[in-house]
């Protein structure tokens, strides 16, 4: 954005007139939207929220994405308030403090900052244990989420929250963006049956909440009993995606890397889980494009642009996997490009390329869904949220829009339910 905002002003200094009133009134809006958001870790800290906490032990649940709006470490924040409040434990999520792990990797304890003990919430444990609470006053929690139910940072505060109201422990959240934006609701709710640790609490898949929104609703809702306190974000709107805060972009885990990723994890991320096409893992496009030998680019590109679906366009695209799946071979396929992030439904459109991938190309897709391993459906129901989708999926000729218009009625009964839990309108 820098670069982007220098570019004008170069241009602007060489004109004159009405021409260059609107590259300033450009200029001013970059400006301003780099200052756009004070995430809850900025109100935290700017606001003097942490002398609340003089003379208690935190214990900091937090990774690579925990910094401030100026890029500061929210380990270092902690530690800076030192004597007044003692940082005494921090807890790593999936892929650890540091983010470097790779997905499901079990990720070990160890010492960190100024020799704070690590725990580890993905190795041998994913609830802190007793021992790892003893000598805890409070626990605050600060990790960027993606807005995505199969995601297991949420399910980590989740655990945590579950664990602090067994023990009286009062947890802080302090709230960051849905980068994909607080409008979309999209996708199945999750069956009970599936609940797991990359899905917890019954929502949409897309739902459309912040994290602190999220521990709202799953306290009330499942009758946790956790002490709650949500800091909340200044200058968010609904209607942000996470590039539109002019916020900077720490990636989450290895394959979400730019901003505008979660919104394609949304779309493609499901397909990945049942192997029928590479989606860009093993490229450097992650979740942003879909391939395999045996599509057409064009054919392909041509029938999903007919769709006409809301806020997406999709662009014939050839390239070679360096690992994962179709390693090495020549793919054809699409690139998808998001014209419109507050209209664009990620789980409809992920849905509707399934189904005309299966009309396209049946021996292929029916070959590769009847060799998916058990453990690999057992996955895909968990993401997903249920079995009966599978079930259309492997079964029926025209699958798009029964996948699409899946739990309708549900996803409308939560946009209403979940109104009293929203902090941003």
């Amino acid at each position: 954005m820098g670069q982007l905002l220098l570019s004008y002003l170069t241009i602007w200094r060489r004109m004159t007139g009405v021409a260059a009133l609107a590259v300033l009134a450009i200029c001013v809006h970059f400006v301003a939207l780099a200052a756009n958001v004070e995430l809850g870790v900025d109100v935290f800290f700017n606001e003097g929220m942490v002398s609340e906490l003089k003379g208690k032990r935190v214990g900091l649940i937090t990774n690579q994405t925990g910094v401030d709006s100026k890029m500061q470490s929210t380990i270092d924040l902690f530690l800076a308030s030192a004597p007044d409040v003692r940082l005494v434990a921090l807890y790593a999520p999936e892929h650890g403090l540091n983010g470097q792990a790779y997905a499901f990797e079990e990720v070990q304890d160890k010492k960190g900052p100024s020799g704070v003990p690590v725990y580890s919430l993905h190795g041998k444990t994913r609830r802190p244990t007793p021992q790892m609470l003893q000598g805890v006053d409070v626990l605050v929690y600060d990790i960027q989420d993606i807005g995505s139910r199969s995601y297991t940072y949420t399910t980590t505060l989740f655990y945590v929250m579950e664990e602090a109201a067994k023990h009286g422990i009062p947890v802080i959240v302090l709230d960051r963006p849905n980068p994909i934006n607080g409008l979309i609701v999209d996708g199945p709710m999750l069956q009970k049956k599936w609940r797991s640790f990359i899905g917890y609490l019954n929502v949409p898949y897309c739902h459309g909440m912040t994290i602190g929104e999220l521990a709202r609703y799953f306290n009330d809702k499942y009758q946790v009993g956790c002490k709650l306190r949500v800091v909340g974000m200044k200058g968010w709107k609904r209607s942000m995606s996470f590039v539109d805060t002019g916020l900077t972009w720490i990636p989450t885990s290895p394959y979400i890397p730019e901003a505008d990723t979660p919104q394609f994890y949304a779309t493609t991320g499901l397909l990945g889980e049942l192997s029928l096409v590479n989606i860009g893992i093993g490229y450097t496009l992650p979740f942003k494009v879909i391939g395999a030998p045996w599509i057409k680019a064009r054919q392909l590109a041509d029938k999903l642009n007919e769709q006409k679906l809301p806020g997406v366009y999709f662009m014939p695209f050839h390239y070679r996997p360096f690992y994962g799946a179709h390693k090495g071979k020549d793919c054809q396929g699409v690139m998808i490009a998001v014209t419109d992030s507050k209209s664009y439904r990620p789980v409809s459109s992920q849905y509707m390329i399934l189904g005309v991938l299966k009309n396209l190309y049946p021996k292929q897709v029916i070959a590769r869904l009847n060799a998916i391993e058990a453990s690999k459906k057992e996955l895909f129901c968990k993401a997903n949220g249920n079995d009966e989708m599978l079930a259309l999926i492997k079964e029926e000729q025209y699958v798009a829009w029964k996948l699409i218009l899946y739990q309708k009625e549900e996803r409308e009964q939560f946009i209403k339910e979940r109104k009293k839990y929203l902090l941003y309108q």
